[in-house]
């Protein structure tokens, strides 16, 4: 099957899309490409890209929250170290971890949860 699209970019909703993109370049390590009041994007490399868009009167998504419809994962080498860094970068770690040794839920500056895991 041939293939009919590519993702190149993942754009999250926010209130405030500077300090998202603050906060993802230093956890991934990936450049700022643009950075305006109302959006905001990085660039990895080949992997498709990440960008935030202001919303106006934007509420966060709650954890566990059956209302949120997607979240990012990212892959670590040492689950609670990592965990630990990006905790002082100003993510906060949910009361509720439901994946035990295989993940840590995280939430970003604004609420977004994001998921860290070995992919062991």
């Amino acid at each position: 099957m041939s293939v009919l699209a590519q993702i190149s970019t993942v754009v999250i909703d926010c209130g405030d899309p500077v300090r998202l993109a603050e906060f993802y370049s230093k956890v991934t390590g990936w450049e700022i490409t643009y950075s305006g009041e109302d959006y905001a994007s990085l660039a990895g490399g080949e992997q498709p890209g990440l960008a935030f868009v202001r919303i106006e009167g934007y509420q966060a998504p709650g954890w566990p929250d059956d209302a949120k419809h997607a979240h990012l994962d990212f892959t670590v080498t040492d689950l609670e170290e990592a965990a630990g860094r990006i905790l002082a970068l100003g993510a906060l770690r949910p009361e509720f971890q439901p994946g035990k040794d295989q993940w840590v839920v995280l939430t970003d500056p604004e609420g977004h949860p994001f998921c860290l895991t070995t992919g062991a």
